[in-house]
């Protein structure tokens, strides 16, 4: 089976890059060939995440521990197909949001469509959701003391989301479902075409690997997808040492960011029984988001689902200010470019 899906020193790479050297990597749509246009929502059940692969690593000659690796995201190729999901137990809001809840999306290049929104058609910005290097060994000991403890702490148990390893000689690697020191999961969606990352490099080669290529995706992700797509992703690498900082977490620069308009609704720190709670940006997230899921039902008549689905794919989630005793604001930004025709709130 081709790509991989742990964080490991030891898997093999496909290929072997220069500094300076534009590559190619043909990133799978996320879980295989599992999901497709005849899918239904029951299909969710039953997929099988060790196919949601990575595609890499490549080997970028001279890179150090302590060197910088330059990613410089020049294309991004999408399908003509994708989907957005909401899965049991995942998600921002998956207490109220249990799923399975499938929305599939037809792509012209330019935008998504799908028959569960109908009159939205959102704006294609292609980006890789996963991209990273590989830790080293010790790198590895200290996140999974970190995470393991956490989790205990927490009384989550992700065993469910952890698949079995490919390849199998990778076993006790990371798994590639949080971001970390070295990328992984980022979903940052400003990592587009034009964009550049900087990895800080814990092996030599870095071993540079990506996939979960998202064709638009907004700030947060909240029910946990985006629209998830296969695609080719054509890059530039190049190492720089003996920089004056090193970051410890991946830093990017954007590409230049096109205007657009949006209708935000706000939220503050209030939980859902109505106590208020000092400074929670979690709650004032979901308030805000919440406000927006019942502006979309009831002045489209989206099925709550769809409206959340369409949160997590275009809307932005903004901390607009933490410092206003007792309330924390945040704001979410939905663009008025994914409606064909926009309804004012009044």
């Amino acid at each position: 089976m081709a790509g991989h899906n742990r964080w490991h020193p030891d898997v093999e790479p496909i290929a072997v890059a220069r500094p300076g050297d534009v590559v190619s990597l043909d990133a799978p749509l996320g879980t295989g060939d599992q999901i497709g246009r005849e899918s239904v929502h029951e299909d969710l059940l039953a997929l099988d995440f060790s196919q949601d692969l990575l595609a890499g690593p490549i080997h970028v000659d001279g890179a150090e521990p302590g060197d910088l690796l330059v990613v410089e995201l020049l294309e991004i190729e999408p399908g003509d197909f994708g989907f957005s999901a909401v899965l049991p137990g995942f998600g921002f809001l998956a207490d109220l949001f249990p799923g399975p809840y499938l929305v599939t999306w037809e792509l012209d290049g330019l935008h998504a469509r799908s028959s569960e929104l109908p009159g939205v058609a959102v704006p294609g910005d292609p980006f890789p959701g996963t991209i990273g290097v590989a830790p080293s060994e010790e790198l590895i000991r200290r996140v999974q003391r970190r995470e393991d403890e956490v989790l205990r702490s927490a009384g989550v148990d992700l065993s469910e989301l952890l698949p079995p390893p490919v390849p199998a000689a990778a076993a006790d690697g990371l798994g590639t479902l949080p971001p970390r020191e070295i990328g992984g999961n980022v979903d940052i969606r400003h990592l587009a075409r034009g964009s550049r990352l900087f990895l800080p490099v814990h092996v030599p080669g870095a071993l540079l690997s990506l996939g979960d290529v998202h064709f638009a995706q907004g700030e947060g992700e909240v029910c946990g997808s985006a629209i998830e797509i296969g695609a080719r992703v054509t890059l530039r690498v190049d190492v720089a040492r003996g920089t004056a900082w090193t970051p410890r977490f991946p830093a990017y620069e954007t590409a230049p960011q096109r205007e657009r308009r949006y209708l935000a609704t706000t939220g503050v720190s209030i939980g859902d029984d109505g106590s208020n709670e000092l400074l929670d940006v979690g709650l004032a997230a979901r308030r805000a988001l919440l406000e927006l899921v019942d502006y979309l039902a009831a002045t489209y008549g989206f099925a709550r689902e769809a409206a959340y689905v369409l949160a997590s794919v275009a809307a932005e989630l903004r901390i607009s200010e933490v410092v206003d005793l007792p309330n924390a604001l945040v704001s979410a930004l939905l663009p008025l470019d994914v409606f064909e025709d926009y309804r004012s709130p009044a």
